[in-house]
């Protein structure tokens, strides 16, 4: 063998011995991925993108669910006790942020936070945790914004129409998304007095049912409605409300926020009903997107942005499929 031929050889063999000792420790690193509700159809794709980064990079990626705070806490020390450099998680009470940051370090664990962000004692958001989150003022104010346009629409006279606020105020995000839908209405001409708060006992469909049912039945006099809240669940449970009172869809304006399933079967009946968007929110770049940033801290010390924050896109029963393969949904 020549002398050029020699060092191309050696050249070739030092590439492929990097590129297996690349491989062998992507294969190395284990990233944990801790949702607070594993059954929910966002964290469903949260975690599908996470996989899919995880395929990408050669990662092992550990899924787990933890409901409550002791879950949270058996699941750091599950992954410590796994091996694991750093876990991902969106808490099911962002007040137990002190905790999670203790029990990462005492495992040796790298920590982002993505969806809600962790709170400190002082109760501010604890900025040293790198997180991916969603900028809900602004999607607040796009749900604000669809509503108000729909009303144009229909030709509606803002001031006689009655707005349900579905309202989760012990989790800071609901308060910022409805507040952003709030300060679009009044904007527009809104009358403040015509807003009614609705509290929900929990973020689901029957809770947002009846929390509106209160307001409809003590409000009966105003025709026409809009309402928002939290997710698509508090829109929806709007909806179905107003429908067990008696009144038409053609008087509803709802729009959703996150593009759940239920929201899109809403979309699929072949009657137009009160529920008209529904701000989508990508679960992939908070999925696909803080598993690579986990893995680039790890495995190339490149560690994250601080905060993050990505917006959502209004869905309507015209486009919704569009925008649901645009973010890479369909």
């Amino acid at each position: 063998m020549g002398f050029v031929k020699k060092i191309a050889a050696v050249g070739l063999t030092a590439v492929a011995a990097i590129a297996f000792t690349a491989a062998a420790y992507a294969a190395d690193v284990k990233i944990g991925f801790v949702v607070k509700q594993p059954e929910e159809p966002w964290f469903q794709d949260e975690w599908k993108f996470a996989e899919q980064a995880a395929k990408e990079k050669g990662f092992d990626l550990v899924k787990i669910g933890a409901e409550d705070g002791e879950k949270v806490q058996s699941a750091i020390d599950n992954l410590g006790a796994q091996g694991a450099q750093g876990f991902i998680i969106c808490t099911p009470d962002v007040k137990l942020g002190p905790g999670i940051v203790a029990k990462a370090a005492a495992n040796n664990l790298k920590l982002m936070t993505v969806d809600d962000r962790l709170l400190g004692a002082d109760g501010n958001p604890i900025e040293d945790v790198p997180h991916m989150g969603i900028s809900a003022t602004k999607i607040g104010e796009a749900v604000g914004q669809a509503i108000v346009d729909e009303a144009k629409k229909r030709g509606w006279d803002l001031k006689t129409v009655g707005a349900i606020r579905i309202s989760y105020d012990q989790l800071p995000t609901a308060v910022d998304r409805v507040e952003g839908a709030i300060s679009v209405l009044k904007a527009n001409g809104f009358p403040a007095e015509n807003i009614f708060d609705a509290p929900q006992a929990k973020t689901d469909t029957e809770a947002a049912l009846n929390a509106a049912t209160t307001v409809l039945n003590k409000h009966a006099d105003i025709k026409n409605w809009v309402a928002f809240g939290l997710n698509d669940e508090a829109a929806l449970g709007a909806v179905r409300a107003s429908e067990s009172v008696g009144i038409a869809a053609a008087n509803v304006i709802a729009v959703g926020i996150g593009g759940a399933e239920s929201a899109i079967n809403e979309f699929k009946k072949p009657e137009a009903t009160g529920f008209v968007g529904t701000v989508i929110i990508s679960p992939k770049r908070h999925g696909y997107e803080t598993a690579l940033n986990m893995y680039d801290w790890i495995a190339n010390s490149k560690e994250p942005e601080k905060l993050i924050l990505t917006a959502g896109q209004l869905a309507q029963r015209d486009n919704y499929q569009a925008v649901r393969k645009e973010l890479g949904l369909e």
